[in-house]
């Protein structure tokens, strides 16, 4: 006979013949509080475990806070400690208001509210915003002034670079070319006609300075007034000076010019000149007589309406004679620019032509 006591259960009863152990779950009430990183909190309800391979009904169910009872020939199992309650999850975010360091709470989330309402890109200017678009605006300014003045000082080099060396504009003062010149009409005079080895040509109509011919030298300005009246002159901003006359070529150095006086045409090397295309109406070629050949260098000018002209006839005797030196010479008038009604280009008379190879500068063709 065996001394062995069967397995008992908490009443102390006998087990059931022929039942086998039955196992014990390792699931125990309550679990241990879940540490950093654990998948999700402990409950704190009820907590069921079940054995094993036990009939229906052989759950255990252990309520929060009672003290299970202890199995026979077992210490009871410590009871798990109950899990603290978690304090309110809070945003690792911060928000700062605008204007407001370190903001937080309400204002913070009305903050960001605000924020995410508003529309890309039209958010609050940032602080100093309005300086810096003054600043620019300042900075614009200074630039276009800049601009400015180098376009003024590109365009004043430049009018003056032509006006001294390619064309100058000049005004007609008087009558004494009528009717090819009227008074106020504007002309160009081409500076550049006789630049590179030319010479003035018989019928051209030319812009000179009188000084040493038809006017004393002594009549020219001087000093500093009269170097900044020339540069005036030179940009186009100040009138011609008084010495500054506009004529025909009637005879170059070399030639000889003849006239009877009213009463017939004048003549260049023996040849009559025909000068009906540009002499005024009613004008006769000459009232004067005179009979002169023309030094080598200088010319001899008249103007279109003879009656109304003071020109090389009148300086008959001076010591100048009336015959312009050629390095007077400013330049060709070639076109008269205003009125727009008297627009037209000064063309050399075809009867000067006729003139060619009779004395001057060689071929006057």
């Amino acid at each position: 006979m065996s001394t062995h006591e069967p397995i008992a259960d908490r009443d102390r009863s006998p087990a059931p013949t022929g039942a086998d152990t039955p196992s014990r779950s390792a699931a125990v009430s309550a679990p241990a509080c879940p540490r950093a990183g654990a998948a999700g909190p402990a409950s704190a309800g009820v907590v069921s475990a079940t054995l094993g391979d036990s009939p229906a009904g052989s759950v255990i169910e252990r309520e929060s806070g009672r003290a299970p009872e202890p199995e026979s020939g077992r210490a009871p199992e410590p009871e798990s400690e109950p899990c603290p309650v978690p304090e309110p999850a809070r945003d690792s975010r911060v928000s700062t208001a605008p204007g407001l360091p370190g903001g937080t709470g309400a204002g913070a989330a009305g903050a960001d509210q605000a924020g995410a309402e508003q529309e890309p890109g039209t958010g609050p200017a940032p602080a100093g915003a309005p300086d810096d678009e003054a600043d620019e605006e300042a900075e614009g300014s200074g630039r276009w002034a800049r601009d400015l003045l180098l376009l003024v000082g590109i365009c004043l080099l430049t009018l003056l670079l032509v006006n001294a060396f390619v064309a100058r504009p000049f005004a007609v003062p008087s009558g004494s070319m009528e009717n090819t010149l009227m008074p106020g009409d504007r002309l160009v005079a081409n500076k550049l006609a006789y630049a590179f080895g030319g010479h003035v040509r018989r019928g051209d109509v030319v812009v000179f300075d009188g000084t040493g011919s038809f006017l004393p030298e002594s009549a020219a300005p001087r000093g500093a007034a009269g170097a900044l009246r020339a540069l005036g002159q030179d940009l186009g901003l100040a009138p011609a000076d008084v010495t500054v006359y506009v004529k025909r070529v009637i005879g170059v150095g070399g030639d000889r010019i003849t006239s009877p006086g009213p009463d017939g045409p004048l003549t260049v090397n023996g040849v009559p000149l025909d000068e009906s295309s540009y002499l005024r109406l009613g004008d006769a070629p000459s009232s004067v007589a005179f009979d002169i050949v023309v030094p080598a260098g200088k010319l001899w000018v008249m103007g279109d309406h003879r009656n109304a002209s003071r020109d090389s006839r009148d300086h008959l005797g001076e010591p100048g004679g009336g015959f312009v030196p050629e390095d007077k010479v400013i330049g060709r008038a070639d076109w008269v620019v205003f009125p727009v009604g008297h627009w037209t280009s000064l063309d050399r008379p075809a009867p000067f032509a006729a003139l060619g190879g009779t004395g001057g500068h060689g071929d006057q063709g």
